[in-house]
């Protein structure tokens, strides 16, 4: 099964900037031309050619500037799996406890007497 993820693409044209708010888990990647890639806070330089893509785990904003008439693709992140997962079905050696087997129907259960060797 393949998913494709949320992407959507800007073209640039030379000396534009286009603001990313939160680059967390987005991918960006140059596919004409040529960007330069700006974290706040970060002070590497990040030239992306055609063809390179850039990913940051980081809550930051980010400056893509292009040096020449470019295009980007930017690929948003997965959706977060949802915290309400269905409820799992509830075992059948719940009845244990109340000296009942899974194995058995509960009313043959009941009629049932268990005998251990001591």
């Amino acid at each position: 099964m393949r998913t494709e993820l949320p992407r959507f693409e800007v073209s640039l044209p030379k000396s534009s900037i286009f603001t990313l708010p939160d680059v967390s888990g987005i991918a960006i990647e140059c596919e004409v031309g040529s960007v330069w890639v700006t974290l706040d806070g970060d002070q590497r330089d990040i030239v992306l050619e055609r063809g390179e893509r850039f990913f940051s785990p980081s809550h930051r904003r980010a400056l893509v500037s292009a040096l020449e008439p470019s295009r980007v693709a930017v690929s948003m992140p997965r959706p977060a799996l949802s915290n309400s997962a269905p409820e799992p079905a509830p075992s059948r050696w719940r009845f244990w406890p109340h000296g009942l087997s899974p194995a058995c129907p509960a009313r043959l259960a009941r009629r049932t007497i268990v005998v251990f060797p001591v």
